[in-house]
């Protein structure tokens, strides 16, 4: 597609389409956690740590895929089942935060550790080189003695702790805080001045917004 009708005002209104889905919509989010070169002590010869180092989690708004592939092998120690599960972030979104993805990495989702094993950018968005639509993220389930961490809910519905189950869900919808804490999310069509900033605060899903009885609901006031 020409860049004469992809111009920066129709890339910003995809990227803010885009963050719309995923964080005002989806909801889906994993905990990410990035070796720490600095902590990290490698082999002098072999230039491979024994012991990797991790920095504080960082909460991503993704869309995960986690039927992506299931690989079983049978080898004479008997059957073993490998889970894999495919991330996708949003590259613009991931810029505008500072974070940088790197294989060797690990991630939770669910009650599951993963380990990042491949690293793929997405399409360019309509040919243009600088543009990418998003990251993929391919994670390989580890054992807990490789790679153990505090989990954080939701993790499932067979788990007493009290974030096991999500009862409630808050958009973003470009504010830079809401009832979850910072965002840190950023909508550029407002931040250029092209659209003005919702009249709203983000909405949620929560107790508030039953009145029945029947569950958790939209709560827009």
């Amino acid at each position: 597609m020409a860049r004469l009708f992809i111009t920066q005002r129709e890339l910003n209104f995809i990227s803010d389409i885009t963050k719309e889905v995923i964080k005002d919509v989806i909801g889906q989010k994993i905990y990410y956690y990035p070796i720490s070169e600095t902590k990290t002590k490698t082999h002098n010869v072999y230039h491979e740590a024994l012991k990797k180092v991790f920095d504080n989690p960082i909460v991503i708004d993704v869309i995960v895929n986690n039927e992506f592939q299931l690989d079983t092998k049978i080898d004479k120690f008997g059957v073993d089942t490998v889970f894999k599960s495919e991330v996708f972030i949003q590259h613009r979104d991931m810029v505008d935060k500072g974070i940088s993805p790197a294989i060797g990495d690990y991630y939770t989702f669910s009650d599951v550790y993963y380990e990042v094993t491949e690293y793929r950018y997405m399409r360019n968005i309509y040919g243009q080189a600088e543009n990418i639509d998003g990251v993929a993220l391919v994670g390989t389930r580890v054992r807990e003695s490789q790679f153990k961490a505090i989990l954080q809910g939701p993790t499932g519905l067979e788990y007493s702790d009290k974030d096991a189950i999500q009862h409630t869900f808050v958009q973003q919808r470009g504010f830079s805080e809401n009832l979850d804490g910072p965002t840190a999310d950023q909508r550029d069509l407002v931040k250029n001045g092209v659209l003005d900033p919702p009249l709203s605060g983000p909405r949620e899903i929560s107790e508030r917004g039953d009145e029945t009885g029947a569950g958790h609901s939209f709560y827009d006031e």
